[in-house]
Order: structure tokens, then sequence, then C-alpha cells
């Protein structure tokens, strides 16, 4: 039997992590993500793995999102030296990715420093540094698709296309211990017909399939609807002399919105008007799409061999320094901003924001997820008033939410890859990589619509996996499932302690309060009421990844 433990993504969006595990005593692991969200889910990131980094050979990276690779540095740190397979565009892009994501590390714990240092308390270490980053894209090894490679006796593996980001694989396990048993890892799926990469591949044979539900009870709007609007929300500034500003994340999205750019620069349906990238996250990024044109799909393609660059116009501006990104605010007249992050909540995109959101001819385009308590959300929400940088500015602009430019599958996209399957080998279903409201869903329609076994499985269940021509048993997989009610319970009874505490300090002590502090613990008010009233937004934590 394999057994595969769910030590991340499961039950949750976030920190995608599985330890496949032979009754040989072979091992690997498939993804090493960052656990994204509140308090006590970014805790996971500093327990113990669950398996010791020392004795993994392999590791399998389906791509390059922070959700998905951010714990390679500490996975390093803490002793793994083995190879970390990935295809040749997320091996590039990590070099990026992890290097942005440890400097955030090292800032954070920073100010965290800081704020414990005027209470007599330790400084706090970073989860890893920039050093640890740098160390770990030693053991990246550029794999190419569509290769079953050899990864330890008895275990085989290949990447196929997934679609969803540049270089975004799918994962194919074959693992023999007498009989074989086919695993496969669906990383994040793109959705059908999706601008610049290609469809994710179909797959046909399989025992155990462990599939993605970010949006498993969705449906996305037509991306040509998505197209009009941001059209007309770049018209409607144009039209009256003013920016249109567009917080995004700096990896896909970024690079979506320039390619629609350059589409309607080619129709003639936008004039000479100054584009900027103002991101130098973003900047990198789009470099290393540019470099890797043999992984677009045959529409991109075709932009190329006519002879143009589908992330490159004339108009384009690219600010990597803070300077140039300050003169942009003191322009004259219209321009388009892609700014970071797609939040709101930090960087370069807040100074736009605090020079135009209150100009009421401006627009202000919303192109993803936006969490609850960021300031995205709450434009997104209709605020009249935000805070920006401690100060108070009027929301103007006019808003335009976009909902088209997901890079996720929804529901209808996740449900015809699993067609694919129920055609032929009919395996089962572990649905991760979704809150439990997505998740559920998704494993209810692919029970209903193809007759098959699904299950969600939770954080850090054993599943025992084999053969299907062994038969599998009636309650699907043998679980070694821990006390969830009892570890609640617990969790609960540490946050009224912490209450206390912090009831204690704004009675008794003396203790600088902010706008900023006010709407942290707004924030978790909200997360609270919404726990309780089992009100959980499905993917809640897709901002944090893209």
């Amino acid at each position: 039997m394999v057994k595969v433990t769910c030590l991340g993504a499961a039950g949750s969006v976030t920190g995608s992590n599985y330890l496949v595990e032979t009754s040989g005593g072979r091992s690997l692991i498939v993804d090493c993500g960052l656990f994204q969200g509140g308090k006590e889910v970014e805790l996971r990131n500093r327990e113990d793995w669950g398996f010791d980094p020392r004795k993994v050979k392999t590791l399998i990276l389906t791509h390059a999102h922070i959700d998905h690779s951010g714990r390679i540095p500490k996975l390093v740190k803490d002793g793994f030296r083995g190879r970390i397979l990935a295809s040749p565009p997320t091996a590039e892009l990590c070099e990026v990715m992890l290097l942005d994501s440890a400097h955030v590390q090292e800032m954070e714990a920073e100010w965290r420093s800081k704020k414990n240092r005027r209470r007599a308390k330790r400084r706090v270490e970073p989860l890893y540094t920039s050093e640890d980053a740098l160390e770990s894209l030693r053991y990246l090894v550029p794999t190419e698709l569509d290769r079953i490679i050899d990864i330890e006796p008895g275990i085989r593996a290949r990447l196929r296309t997934a679609g969803h980001i540049l270089g975004a694989c799918i994962v194919e396990l074959w693992v023999s211990e007498g009989t074989e048993t086919k695993i496969v890892f669906s990383g994040d799926l793109g959705k059908s017909d999706q601008l610049i990469v290609n469809d994710p591949s179909e797959i046909e044979e399989a025992d155990h399939v462990f599939i993605e539900s970010t949006y498993g009870n969705r449906l996305h709007r037509s991306f040509d609807e998505s197209k009009a609007e941001l059209l007309e929300a770049i018209n409607y500034a144009v039209s009256n002399n003013e920016k249109v500003i567009i917080p995004a994340f700096a990896l896909e999205r970024t690079q979506e919105i320039l390619y629609v750019l350059g589409e309607f620069f080619r129709a003639g349906q936008i004039g000479d008007i100054p584009i900027y990238l103002d991101s130098p996250l973003a900047i990198k990024a789009t470099k290393i799409y540019r470099k890797n044109k043999k992984y677009y799909d045959e529409e991109a393609r075709t932009i190329v061999e006519n002879g143009f660059d589908p992330f490159e116009l004339p108009n384009l501006r690219i600010t990597p320094t803070a300077p140039e990104s300050m003169k942009i605010n003191e322009l004259q007249g219209s321009a388009i901003i892609i700014s970071a992050n797609g939040m709101c909540t930090a960087g370069r995109i807040k100074h736009h924001l605090k020079h135009n959101l209150w100009r009421a001819g401006a627009s202000i385009v919303i192109a993803g997820f936006q969490a609850q308590g960021s300031t995205g959300r709450q434009i997104v929400d209709g605020a009249k008033m935000v805070t920006v940088f401690g100060e108070k500015v009027a929301v103007r602009a006019k808003v335009f939410t976009i909902g088209g430019f997901s890079a996720h599958a929804d529901q209808k996209d996740l449900l015809t890859w699993v067609g694919h399957f129920a055609k032929s080998s009919k395996p089962n279903f572990f649905v991760i990589h979704g809150e439990p409201l997505s998740s559920q869903a998704l494993a209810a329609a692919i029970r209903d619509r193809f007759g098959l076994k699904a299950y969600v499985p939770q954080w850090r269940e054993i599943l025992s996996l084999g053969p299907r021509s062994e038969g599998v048993p009636e309650m699907l997989p043998k679980i070694d499932r821990p006390d969830l009610q009892q570890e609640m319970i617990s969790l609960t009874a540490n946050l009224e302690a912490e209450i206390g505490r912090l009831k204690k300090q704004l009675l008794f002590e003396e203790r600088d309060i902010s706008e900023h502090d006010m709407d942290r613990l707004r924030d978790i008010g909200e997360e609270l009421r919404a726990l309780i009233a089992d009100d959980i937004q499905p993917a809640e934590a897709v901002a944090l990844r893209e």
C-alpha cells in the first residue's frame, strides 16, 4: 500500500504539501507551499514537518505560486538535500518568487522584533532568509514535460500541462510494490481557453486522483465580458483625462492584463495612452514569460509568429525603481498603471490609490480576489472612505470589479477534466486545495455526475492507497484522523486567553493604538463571526498566492 499524508492544502487552499511513502521505505513529496491566512494557519509554517527532510530525496513542484513553493527554503534550511523537479519555467519563476518571499519574511520579522523590543520581548526570527532562499535554488532541477522519469527504484513520474500559469504541471506517479498503483496530483488547473498557456492535459488512467477545488462551487464570468469591462474602464478614465489604476498580482494576472492590453492596442481600441508596469516582481516575472515562448498556447505563438511580443507595447513604461514609481503621480493626464499588490494592502499600489481614489473621473479596476478586511475588499464592498498610509481617502473613482481573469478552473472546467477519467479508469478522487464548502461541493458533483467515489481529506490525514484491482474499502481510505473537535476546543481556549491579555493591556497598560491595529481587530471579529455562522468564503486565500 502507498501512504499519502496530506500535510497542507487539505481543508484549506494554502500550504500545499503531500508526503508519498511506500511500504518499502521510499518517499517523496509533492509541493512545499507556504500557509497563508489567519495567524493560526500561518503558525503551521513553523510546526514540525511530519517527516524528516533529511531522508526525503525528491520534491516534485507543480508550479511557482508561493502557496505551492513558499516553504522550500525552510525545507532546505531544515536538512533537505534532494532534488526539486520542476518545469523549466517554474524553476526560473521560483528564483524571483522565493527571493521575494524571503524578503517579505525578513521584513515581517524585523517589524515584529521592533514591536517586541519596545515590550522587552524576544527578537522574532524570520521563517527563512534571503541566504536560505538562494541556497534552496541549488536543488532545482528543470524537468521537461511529458517525459517519464525514474524517481527511485519502483517509482516513476511525469509532468503534464496544468494550464493555470506558465510552467504549471499535473503530476503523474506510478508506484510499484508487486503491483502498480498510479496516483495523479492535479496541481492547480487552469480554465479552458486561458490566455498564454495551453489547456490542462487530458489524462484518462489512474487509480487515485488528488484534485484541486479552489473554485469547486463557482462558475466564472465570460472572459469576453471581462475584456469588455476592462475596455470600458479605460475609456471612462481617458474621457475624463484621468488615470486607470489596476492593482494586480505579480505572477500571471499582470501578464494576462498586459496581453489583453496588447490585443486592444493592435485592434486600435486604445490609443497611445501610457501604460506603466510598476512592480519590480511583476517586471521580473514578465521577463521570464517573454523568454519561455515555447510554452505558449497556439494563439500566443501565432502573435509571436506575426512579429509581435504579446507583452511588449510601444507605450509600455517599466518603472523598477522607487523614484521612477513616484514620478508617475506627478504626471498630468491619462495613464494605465498596473501595480502591486493585488489586494491594495501594501506596496506601490497604495501610493497610486492615495493620488487617484478621490478623483471622480478615474477608474479603479479590481481584477482579483480580495480577502476580507483588505483595502481592496473595502473598495469592492462600496466603502466611501478607506485608510491609506494612515490617512482617510474618499473613494470617488469609478470601481470596476472584473471577475473573469482568474487563472483557476471553475466547477465546470474541473468536472470536464474529471470526465476524461470517468470514461475509462474510474479512479477514486480526493478533493483538496479548497475551502470546505468548495471542496464538499465539488466532491458531491463528482459523485452525482459520474458515480465515482470522492472524498475530502483533512489536514494531516494519512490515506492508505492501493491498486483498485485489490479492491477499495467501502469507507474509502484508511485514515489516521486527528481529534479535530478537541483541537478546536484547545484553539478556542487559547484565543480566549489572548483576548483577555489584550483587554488587560488596553485597560491597565500603556499601549500605542493605531488605525492599523483597529483594522486588524475588526478583521479578526469578521473571521470569527463567519466561523460561528459557518459562512466560509470559498477561495478566501486565492489573492495571497496569485
